[in-house]
């Protein structure tokens, strides 16, 4: 079915309000998870929903949490999330960590026992849209545990997402946002959701071999999500883990752990500081141009820049509307059953 996202995120507020989120809270949690939608970044929009849900129900994610400023001077922040959602958590170390940059031209923010994060990309565009440049580097500590190591064939690491933001005058930010594996747990779902495969070479069964069948990653024993480029994926996804892990003090990947907790280092910077005024954005303007002037393979073809991807999707979505499959939203309503909110009403 297809949606608007004026009558979807309202849905999606009502939920989360029926299961005890504040006015405010719930409005920014669905927020955040139709703006995924939005960009085209399914995997983590409205298909988190019944298991947010059911983490708030289990104790495993808070509700109505602030966040906990434990150590903090004129450029560094040490916040803990106290479990509170992560569409709210990190929000506020982003908006700590903003106005530290404006002040000292650099801030650094580690965050740390936070729920689930949602889209890393969201924290680089809130950054780029306040002028700044970011860097954000994510861990989960022990219950979001789904990618083998490099030669490795079974679950060790997370998905240990980076992202990063640039601010371009007159258009869209520059916005890296991508994970340390081969594929985002929740394009796994989305897949299996839809009835479709994932792409060669980004899957492990049980019993570590190749697979492109979303049910073997969900099978006894479960499968594994190789990391990108080999090495190199796993590479980065061990620094994550000390950036993200060790240095916030939440935790590196472990075993015994029973929540989804997200850590996340952010690193933010204030061009201007750096340049004299302008410069900076006629540097990146250069650079833009100068990288869409290569040939492309295809004759009729066009490169775009980071985050162009997400900024065209957003524009086609808000006028055509979300699609929502039919086993999600099958999800939705049965989430809403148990709540006392009439989802396919709401939504009519």
């Amino acid at each position: 079915m297809i949606i608007s996202h004026e009558r979807l995120e309202p849905l999606i507020s009502s939920l989360f309000a029926a299961a005890g989120c504040g006015l405010e809270e719930h409005a920014r949690i669905a927020r955040r998870l139709v703006e995924a939608n939005l960009v085209g970044h399914d995997s983590h929009g409205i298909i988190r929903v019944p298991t947010y849900i059911d983490w708030l129900r289990a104790g495993q994610v808070l509700a109505n949490q602030t966040p906990k400023v434990v150590f903090e001077n004129s450029v560094l922040a040490v916040v803990d999330g106290q479990f509170g959602f992560g569409q709210v958590m990190g929000e506020e170390a982003i908006k700590l960590g903003l106005a530290k940059a404006g002040r000292q031209g650099v801030a650094v923010v580690a965050l740390r026992n936070s729920g689930h994060l949602g889209r890393i990309g969201d924290w680089a565009e809130m950054a780029a849209e306040a002028g700044k440049v970011s860097l954000h580097w994510v861990n989960t500590s022990g219950g979001g545990i789904l990618v083998a190591p490099y030669g490795g064939t079974q679950r060790r690491l997370s998905a240990n997402p980076i992202a990063a933001g640039v601010p371009v005058a007159n258009g869209p930010p520059l916005i890296l946002d991508m994970s340390t594996c081969t594929i985002a747990e929740g394009k796994v779902k989305v897949a299996f959701n839809q009835g479709e495969r994932v792409p060669e070479g980004c899957l492990l069964d049980g019993e570590g071999r190749p697979t492109d069948d979303p049910k073997a990653f969900y099978a006894t024993p479960p499968g594994a999500i190789l990391p990108f480029g080999g090495h190199k994926g796993y590479g980065l996804s061990v620094i994550a883990e000390v950036l993200a892990g060790a240095l916030t003090g939440g935790g590196c990947s472990r075993f015994g752990v029973d929540r989804v907790a997200n850590n996340m280092l952010s690193i933010i910077l204030d061009p201007a500081v750096f340049r004299p005024a302008g410069g900076f954005f006629e540097e990146i303007g250069s650079l833009v141009m100068h990288v869409k002037s290569a040939r492309t393979v295809a004759p009729d073809g066009e490169i775009l820049m980071p985050g162009e991807p997400e900024a065209r999707t957003r524009l086609r979505r808000l006028r055509e509307g979300i699609a929502v499959d039919e086993t999600t939203w099958g999800q939705l309503v049965a989430t809403g059953a148990t709540l006392g909110v009439a989802v396919e009403a709401t939504a009519s």
